[in-house]
């Protein structure tokens, strides 16, 4: 599904600077964050990034989309996946429609090429969380989701998905699981240091490998 005419950059600069302001400092983290994950010690060249934090508000979403846009501008193909059912914002950050997506995916509702949305930046295309759905720990440890996953490796250079909080949420577990390496949020001065430590054990437990931590400062 080709929807260009959603992506209003003057709708986009408040939340993608790595797509407005290319040039500023903060592109340049998220260019040296790009570096940086491209020499992670990881055999899938088509590798599967999951992003999590260990509470709200951390900052993740932004981060995980201006990131999606960094790496897109190196003309990988990059496929950026709101996981978070629970409260998703990957598709007001880009300004997409959210009537169908990835729960409409997993329940067969649709097929993936009337529910990824290609984008004017680079060869990134996104796909929301979809229609709303009662119990999102159910439906992602769904056995399609896995089914979904190895599918889109084939196509794309690298998966990003956005997922809840690692503490309070089943799925980002299951999830993480899934991935080839997690990528832990922490916002300075407000992440505690007590759910950071369980945050990472919770991946532990989980069997996922957490691969780097992004400290945001964000307020």
């Amino acid at each position: 599904m080709i929807l260009n005419k959603w992506l209003n950059p003057n709708r986009m600069k408040s939340y993608l600077v790595t797509y407005s302001c290319a040039d500023s400092k903060i592109s340049d983290q998220f260019r040296k964050v790009r570096t940086n994950m491209k020499f992670l010690p990881i055999e899938s060249t088509n590798r599967i990034y999951l992003f999590t934090s260990p509470g709200k508000s951390e900052g993740k979403s932004t981060i995980i989309a201006n990131l999606a846009v960094s790496l897109a501008q190196q003309k990988e193909k990059i496929l950026l996946i709101d996981a978070n059912l629970r409260n998703p914002s990957i598709h007001e950050i880009f300004r997409l429609p959210n009537h169908t997506g990835l729960t409409d995916l997993i329940l067969q509702k649709q097929v993936a090429e009337k529910v990824i949305y290609k984008t004017e930046i680079g060869k990134l295309d996104v796909l929301t969380s979809g229609s709303t759905n009662d119990n999102p720990a159910e439906l992602i440890g769904h056995h399609r989701v896995a089914t979904i996953l190895q599918a889109a490796k084939k196509l794309y250079d690298m998966i990003l998905i956005d997922a809840p909080n690692i503490l309070e949420t089943t799925e980002t577990r299951i999830l993480a699981n899934q991935s080839d390496g997690v990528i832990l949020v922490l916002n300075r001065g407000k992440t505690d240091l007590e759910k950071t430590v369980e945050a990472k054990r919770t991946l532990e437990l989980a069997h996922a490998k957490l691969v780097g931590t992004i400290i945001n400062e964000r307020k």
